[in-house]
Order: structure tokens, then C-alpha cells, then sequence
């Protein structure tokens, strides 16, 4: 039987993260992904200044930073009427934007440095059982091997194994619409140092800036196509984008769709077993805060983890809940809040535009947005070591 001091199932961005800190703090750590190599999608892409400060503590930051887009501004748009705009640039941070990078590229850059530290991903095993007791946790693979662990972390997504083997609940619902997600090369009127939230009656779509002169796009609809072709992103820009001077799509490099939930783990701790990142919650991708919440969480429980495997009280691990589940639950209000207001019906929009674009007008707006969507306003929700 394989052992370690923390076993995690899940090498996404999250999952990777709580590797590295674990491994860099000095502990044995096992990460295991049902996944094979390159199987990963490219969904999230958004990585904002708290989730950037997290990740420089573990060497991650300035790759990061290198490779993505800095976007110093998040604008909430009526076709080409600007709402509210959210400037990043007076954050108090050393990363006073929006760092667009596709996921694919960042997890390559957390795996690069997980394997810098000296650890591997073991892949594809899929979890088929966990079991627990006072003294650790056996984790079961069908035919593969068996692994012992003082304590799991469960960052395998919203279709959570582990979450499922703990028995904790997962409350919430489903967005009726389907989200479409695209990857394109297109001129005309988009700016390029904008995130763009689009609202319409049709609803809501996200235009962003990625690195190599791509846009991503991300879209609800009725019903998503499975991929996405250049006509059907093009009619979601005209419909939903810039008039004046209209976006034009040249190309779908990548495309997908899936279903948005908007729910939140009864507990994110079962005795030795936790659960962060999609696996604790999930929300509409509305101010891109999903992975960038699942890295704080990843952070905090493998810095408590690291103190307690290096002789603090096990009572310290009871602080992960309490500081992460409120968290996730603004969050999640919020998404859900940004949603509903870009899909409010036509008889609604004048008042919603007017309210909006008197309230975009006043500073302390502009900078409560700025701090809420950036996570700045996060920080003490994330323990310093």
C-alpha cells in the first residue's frame, strides 16, 4: 500500500496548487488524476490580483504573469453603452489587473512547478472508495494500487467523487440556460485591454482578451451547440456585442459548452477529508471568480494542513470551513446577481441601464467592484504563514 502525509484527487489548477504548497512546506504529497495527460479543457481564464499575490508565495506568479494579458479594466457594457467600469489600476497590488491565460496554460505552468518541487501526477486512476479513521484515510482505484493518507483532499470537480464518498450534500440548482464557449480570432469593435460583460436581452456574453491575439467568449444560450462554429459565435456578437463597429469572427480555434450550476457543499470538511474548488462550489462564470476562488481554497487548506502536519492543534483544520463556505457564498450571490441583471427583458432594461449607469458614475462603486472582483477584498479570508 502507497503512503503519504496528504493524498489529493484532482490535478486541475486547484488540486495543483494544493500540491505545491504542500510539497514546498516540506510534506510528502500524493496527487492523483482520473484524467489522462492533455485531456484537460481550456474553461477557465481568468486569473485576478488576489489569485496572482496567492501563488507568488509558490513561484508560480511570475510565469503566470508573463504569459497571460494584462487587462486593467472590467466593463459592464450595453451593446456599445458602457455601464459601469471597473479599473484595476489603483489596486494596492503588484498585479493591478485582470491576467487572461487560458487553463490549459495554467496548469501546465502549476505542473511545471509541482514537478520543479520533485512530484509527479499519477494518471489516469479514478477513485472508486474512501474509507476513514482516527488515524488516516484509504483511498481505493478499482484494480490499481491503494493509498493511505493522513488526510484527502478532494479537488476532482462538481462531480465530486470524493464529496460523494463523504456523503456531504451539494445544495443548489441549475441555470435553465446552457453556456457556450469559444476561442476566436476577430477584429472590428471589441477593445483589447477590456473584459467585457455584455448584458442583453438575449443574454449574457463575456468578451476577453487571451494571449496570441484570441478572444475568448463565453455565452448563455437556450441550447449550445457541442462545438461552436464561426457563424453561430458571429451571431452571438451581433446579437449581443458591439454596433457601432461590429465584431467580427474569424475563426473558432476551440469551442465546447456545458451547464452552469450554482450550488455550494453542505460542509467542505468530513473528519480527515476536505473538498475545494468546484467540488465545494459552483456558480455562473459572471466575473470570472470560479477558479480564482478554487486556488484561495487550495492555498488555505495546504497551509492549515501544513501547520498541523508540523505539529500545530488538529482543532486549526476547523478553521477551513469557517473561512472558506461564507466566501463562497458571496461569491456565488454575486454571480448569480450578475447574471440576473444581464438577462433582465426588454420592458426591464431602461431602468436597469439608468440605475447602472448612474451608479458607474460614483467612485466608491467603481471601487468596491474593483476590490470584490479582483478578490482583494478576500485577503483575510486566506491565512498568512
Amino acid at each position: 500500500m502507497e503512503s503519504a502525509d496528504v493524498l489529493i484527487v484532482g490535478a486541475g489548477p486547484v488540486g495543483l496548487t494544493a500540491a505545491i504548497v504542500l510539497k514546498q512546506l516540506g510534506h510528502d504529497v500524493t496527487i492523483v488524476d482520473a484524467q489522462a495527460e492533455g485531456a484537460n479543457t481550456s474553461r477557465a481564464a481568468v486569473v485576478h490580483a488576489h489569485t496572482v499575490e496567492l501563488l507568488e508565495r509558490y513561484g508560480v506568479a511570475a510565469p503566470l504573469a508573463e504569459r497571460g494579458v494584462h487587462t486593467p479594466v472590467f466593463a459592464i457594457r450595453d451593446r456599445d453603452r458602457l455601464l459601469i467600469p471597473v479599473p484595476f489600476g489603483a489596486l494596492p497590488s503588484p498585479y493591478p489587473y485582470t491576467l487572461m491565460i487560458s487553463q490549459a496554460d495554467t496548469e501546465a505552468l502549476l505542473l511545471a512547478r509541482f514537478k520543479e518541487l520533485g512530484g509527479e501526477v499519477t494518471r489516469p486512476l479514478a477513485l472508486t472508495g474512501v474509507k476513514q479513521d482516527r488515524e488516516g484515510v484509504t483511498a481505493t482505484f478499482g484494480e490499481g494500487p491503494e493509498i493511505r493518507a493522513g488526510y484527502l483532499i478532494g479537488a476532482d470537480g462538481i462531480h465530486s467523487t470524493v464529496r460523494e464518498q463523504a456523503g456531504i450534500g451539494f445544495s443548489g440548482g441549475t441555470y435553465a440556460e446552457s453556456f457556450t464557449l469559444a476561442d476566436v480570432r476577430l477584429s472590428g469593435g471589441v477593445p483589447r485591454n477590456e473584459v467585457i460583460l455584455y448584458f442583453s436581452p438575449a443574454g449574457l456574453v463575456v468578451v476577453a482578451p487571451l494571449p496570441g491575439g484570441l478572444h475568448r467568449i463565453v455565452a448563455t444560450v437556450d441550447e449550445a451547440p457541442r462545438e461552436p462554429d464561426v457563424a453561430f459565435v458571429q451571431g452571438l456578437l451581433a446579437s449581443r456585442g458591439p454596433e457601432a463597429e461590429p465584431a467580427v469572427v474569424h475563426e473558432v480555434v476551440w469551442g465546447s459548452r456545458f451547464r452552469v450550476h450554482h450550488r455550494i457543499a453542505d460542509s467542505f470538511r468530513d473528519g480527515r477529508i476536505f473538498i475545494a474548488g468546484d467540488a465545494a462550489h459552483v456558480h455562473s462564470p459572471a466575473g470570472g471568480q470560479g477558479m480564482n476562488l478554487g486556488i484561495e481554497d487550495a492555498v488555505t487548506i495546504g497551509e492549515l494542513l501544513g501547520r498541523v502536519l508540523d505539529g500545530a492543534p488538529a482543532g486549526l483544520l476547523d478553521t477551513y470551513a469557517d473561512l472558506r463556505r461564507p466566501v463562497a457564498q458571496k461569491v456565488v450571490a454575486l454571480a448569480g446577481r450578475l447574471t440576473a441583471l444581464a438577462t433582465v427583458g426588454s420592458t426591464r432594461r431602461p431602468v436597469r441601464n439608468l440605475v447602472l449607469g448612474l451608479a458607474g458614475k460614483l467612485p466608491p462603486v467603481r471601487r468596491r467592484l474593483a476590490w470584490q472582483l479582483s478578490g482583494l477584498d478576500r485577503r483575510r479570508f486566506v491565512p498568512g504563514r
